[in-house]
């Protein structure tokens, strides 16, 4: 029988079945071994593996907890949701005239005016429950939530909704005071102490933004003594990277005990919808302390009245005035017939503190001299000619009117010192002299005998400056009666007008 033969047989056949029978069996036995028994070994050897939480650990973290949700429940029955509506009028589209009159004639009773239609425009806010007198509860927020709506309403944490009413406001600080009344009873914030925040401390931001009424974020405090608000406002910002968002505005920043410490203001954000990136900014709670009451008894905030103008001072500035590494702001002009005129102040001065407190830059010092009182005698420490002096100033009250009285503004000019970078940009000689004009404020004096920006100033009252100093030298030693300019414009020195005091 040939090899074919013997394969194709039965017998073979049937050898091979059960061969393979028996093989497929055992297969079968030792897999269902072998994922039976180790792993449930290999899952009690993972389950030893997993590292118990320690005891201790557990303990501060659910203490952390614990004292994040006290904070929180103490101040979010203070914190209100605060709704605004503001009404616009408008002229309806008019659909008279051809081919209305041509078909059907004038009509009759509106003289050929359109209809005014009204809009109304609703927005929504947060604030912070301060103060109580009976049965009125004071709302503090901010003044851009309050605008110049037509009509409040105060949602308050239990869900209740009642009318507000506007008590005052300061657009400088951005800071607004609203009031409601009601019978039930509403806890009031407690007010902390933003001098004493530092930078890593906890903060949690608490308010109704885009509308989710009582949300709570927390962060830290990312930096304090920001500047840079919109609308020129003067706060010293505390930055905070607990999220913010619309909405969030005029609610309470918080420590972790559950004090306000800055009122929710503005954001940074790179997103188109203002959505909130870490980069939120609080008016230090401290900034507000004086407005609340000054809010009830006369609806408004007032200011100490210094009459400078300030600004702070690059590398360059610094450097020719030789103050590098002071802190302060610099007087550039003063208003004639002001305390500090009166007092002794004059443009060049580099105020550096007020009654021994340091004042840190432009805004600081500005809010320093906001909180003096009409009446105050108060020191200004500056720096004059590389060397300190004090100055008693009789504080006054500031206005509106009287800050924006340009036509007072003396000299009127602001100069810088010419760097070699000045003179490339303007491709002046190297050796080109002078200070260049960067702005004339307009009715000033300088602006009144005809200097313009551009302008090289090369003497002042017939003496040559060159630089800063000896131009804010001359400028308070030589101009007691009258003021003029030599100048250059483009290639030729000139003089300008006299300004007689």
């Amino acid at each position: 029988m040939n090899l074919m033969t013997k394969l194709s047989s039965k017998n073979f056949l049937l050898f091979n079945l059960v061969l393979l029978g028996v093989i497929f069996g055992f297969s079968l036995a030792f897999l269902s071994f072998s994922c039976s028994t180790p792993q449930s070994k290999r899952t009690a050897q993972a389950q030893e593996n997993f590292e118990v939480i320690p005891e201790n650990a557990l303990a501060v973290a659910e203490g952390l907890q614990t004292a994040f949700g006290a904070a929180a429940n103490k101040v979010l029955p203070s914190v209100v949701e605060l709704k605004t509506v503001s009404i616009r009028k408008q002229q309806a589209p008019n659909f008279n005239g051809i081919p209305w009159e041509f078909f059907f004639g004038p009509r009759d009773g509106n003289d050929g005016q359109s209809p005014e239609r009204e809009y109304r425009s609703q927005g929504v806010g947060s604030g912070i429950i301060v103060r109580q007198e009976k049965d009125t509860y004071y709302v503090l927020t901010n003044n851009h939530v309050v605008g110049d709506a037509n009509e409040m309403f105060v949602a308050v944490n239990n869900g209740k909704e009642y009318p507000a009413v506007l008590v005052g406001k300061d657009d400088r600080k951005d800071l607004a005071m609203v009031s409601f009344k009601s019978s039930d009873i509403f806890p009031l914030a407690v007010l902390g102490d933003s001098d004493a925040v530092k930078v890593g401390d906890w903060a949690i931001a608490v308010g109704n933004p885009l509308g989710l009424v009582s949300s709570v974020t927390m962060g830290i405090v990312s930096a304090v003594g920001r500047g840079g608000g919109p609308g020129n406002n003067i706060n010293d910002f505390i930055q905070t990277d607990a999220s913010i968002n619309m909405g969030n505005s005029g609610g309470a920043l918080i420590n972790i005990r559950g004090e306000v410490i800055g009122i929710n203001t503005w954001i940074a954000s790179n997103n188109p919808g203002g959505g909130s990136v870490g980069l939120g900014f609080a008016i230090p709670i401290n900034n507000a302390k004086r407005s609340i009451g000054e809010f009830i008894s006369s609806g408004h905030t007032s200011y100490g009245w210094l009459g400078v103008s300030l600004i702070e001072t690059d590398r360059d500035m610094a450097k020719a005035l030789g103050i590098e590494g002071k802190r302060g702001a610099l007087a550039t002009q003063v208003f004639l017939g002001s305390p500090a005129d009166k007092g002794g102040i004059r443009p060049g001065d580099f105020i550096t503190h007020v009654n021994g407190r340091e004042a840190r830059g432009v805004n600081p010092l500005t809010m320093m001299v906001g909180d003096l009182k009409a009446g105050d005698k108060t020191k200004f420490t500056l720096i004059r000619d590389g060397v300190s002096r004090d100055f008693e100033i009789h504080i006054e009250a500031r206005t509106d009117a009287i800050a924006a009285e340009n036509k007072k503004l003396w000299p009127g000019v602001y100069v810088i010192p010419l760097t070699d970078a000045i003179r490339e940009s303007l491709k002046l000689d190297k050796n080109a002299q002078g200070l260049y004009v960067g702005q004339v404020i307009p009715e000033t004096p300088a602006a009144i005998i005809g200097l313009q920006r551009g302008d090289r100033i090369v003497g002042i009252n017939g003496e040559s400056v060159k630089d800063i100093p000896s131009f804010y030298k001359t400028l308070r030693e030589k101009t007691d009666k009258e003021l003029w300019f030599d100048f250059v414009r483009g290639d030729t020195t000139l003089e300008t007008l006299k300004f007689k005091k």
